[in-house]
Parts: C-alpha cells; sequence; structure tokens
C-alpha cells in the first residue's frame, strides 16, 4: 500500500469512534471512492456485516455502536425510548431484563437498513414507527464507553411507554413505572404533553401522575393540554370509569 493510501485508511479508522459502524455512504461522501473501499476490505483493513456497511476488522461492535452510527452518520431519526430508556437510566430497575428486548423509536417515514435489522446484535430488535411525538424534542445524551447515544429523557420514555399500552406492556405495569417517577420536571412534561397527538396518551398519562401524588404534577397546566373529546376504554370487563380523564381503567389498577 502506497503512503498516500495508508495516510488515508489511518485517516478513515481514526474519524469515528471505536465499535461503531462505517458506512459506505457516509464514506463515499466523504472522499472514498467504492473501489478504493474494496480494496481495503481486501486488505483487511475493514469488514462488511452487510450492505453498505462496515467495522474495523478485529473490532466488537454491539448495537449501541450501530445505533450510533444511524444517529451520526445517516442522519436517520432514531432513538432508543420507552422501557429501554428508562433503563439504560436507571429509572426501571426492576424490569424483566431477560427479555432483551430494545424499543427503537423513529419516525412513521423512517426505515431502519437491512444490515442493522438482519445482524444479531444479541438483542430483540423492537422498531416503534409513529409520530405521535416530534422527533427533535425530549431527547437526552448517554455516554457509552467512546460515544455518546440519544435517547429518550425519562419524560419522554414515559409518555412512550404509555403510547405501547396495551399491546406491549399492561397499565399497572406503566403505573409501576409512573410511581417511580417522583422527580420529572414540569416544564419538559408540559412541553411533551401540549407537543402530543395522542389522546390516549395523555389521557392516562395525566390520570397516572395525579394517582401517583406527585409533587411535580401540581405545577402542570392540565388547561393548556388538549384530551379530545368522547370517551375511551382500556378494559373489556370490569373497568371502572374515570369521569375527570373520561376513560374506563381496569379496576384493580383503580383500586
Amino acid at each position: 500500500m502506497s503512503t498516500k493510501n495508508r495516510i488515508k485508511i489511518n485517516q478513515l479508522l481514526q474519524s469515528q469512534p471505536s465499535g461503531t459502524v462505517f458506512l459506505s455512504s457516509w464514506l463515499v461522501e466523504h472522499g472514498y471512492s467504492h473501489d478504493l473501499l474494496r480494496r481495503y476490505k481486501s486488505s483487511n483493513w475493514l469488514t462488511s456485516i452487510g450492505s453498505g456497511a462496515m467495522i474495523r476488522t478485529g473490532d466488537k461492535v454491539g448495537y449501541e455502536g450501530a445505533l450510533y452510527t444511524l444517529q451520526q452518520q445517516g442522519g436517520v431519526p432514531v432513538h432508543l425510548g420507552g422501557k429501554t430508556a428508562l433503563a439504560l437510566q436507571g429509572r426501571a430497575h426492576y424490569l424483566d431484563l431477560n427479555v432483551q428486548q430494545l424499543f427503537l423509536f423513529c419516525g412513521n417515514n423512517s426505515t431502519l437498513p437491512s444490515w442493522f435489522l438482519n445482524h444479531d446484535w444479541g438483542y430483540r430488535i423492537t422498531p416503534i414507527h409513529t409520530s405521535f411525538l416530534p422527533y427533535d424534542i425530549g431527547l437526552t445524551s448517554i455516554p457509552h464507553k467512546t460515544f455518546t447515544l440519544k435517547v429518550a429523557n425519562p419524560e419522554r420514555a414515559l409518555l412512550e411507554c404509555l403510547y405501547l399500552t396495551p399491546r406491549v406492556h399492561s397499565l399497572l405495569e406503566c403505573y409501576e413505572v409512573m410511581e417511580g417517577m417522583n422527580n420529572l420536571r414540569p416544564k419538559q412534561v408540559q412541553l411533551l404533553l401540549e407537543k402530543c397527538t395522542s389522546i390516549k396518551v395523555k389521557r392516562l398519562f395525566l390520570y397516572m401522575a395525579e394517582k401517583a401524588n406527585h409533587r411535580w404534577f401540581d405545577y402542570v397546566d392540565t388547561e393548556q393540554v388538549h384530551l379530545g373529546s368522547g370517551k375511551r376504554a382500556f378494559a373489556r370487563e370490569g373497568g371502572v370509569y374515570n369521569s375527570k380523564y373520561r376513560i374506563t381503567v381496569p379496576k384493580e389498577l383503580e383500586d
């Protein structure tokens, strides 16, 4: 390999944190031709993990490094959310960690590439395509080894849990999470509730927050949160109706 090409591969390898993925499209945009990338692979500098994605040969890459690449190189509006985000931030220590399931929230029009979905990351990847909340609010960054990941902050993650009820989580399970949320930020809660387009999520959140008697709830202006019209039922039989939020919930939750 010429000195020029050796300098170029060294620049490539140093351009991204260790433990992450390189996207072919991103590399081409940054001056690495497809022919040059093929030579790097044949020289065992890079190893393909699927169409359009490579890693440093011998590098150990987990789902975190792949997600970092989607967020930073790919510009994909995707983040760890719901119970996954809560667990990563130490907000849901009692959750069943044996399931090994990751909830990835992405926009309705977002597509996760096949190299990411088909690779065995050691977890069950569950993409949630929804726009019930704007993508650019309620996110925070958490460190992982040599890089950071965008994840839902606790306020948004709780709303995402409620979005998945009752299909994925039970109402009782979500309420147990809510009970532990005694230090949410009222301004962040207010913003998210006002921007949320899911009537179900907003009604359940307010009902559970009031029931849990959290102090921060006193600082949320519920008059500014649009709760729609009509009734909503979340219990098939033997439910209890809450007239304030016009929802029917399971009796065991009300009790």
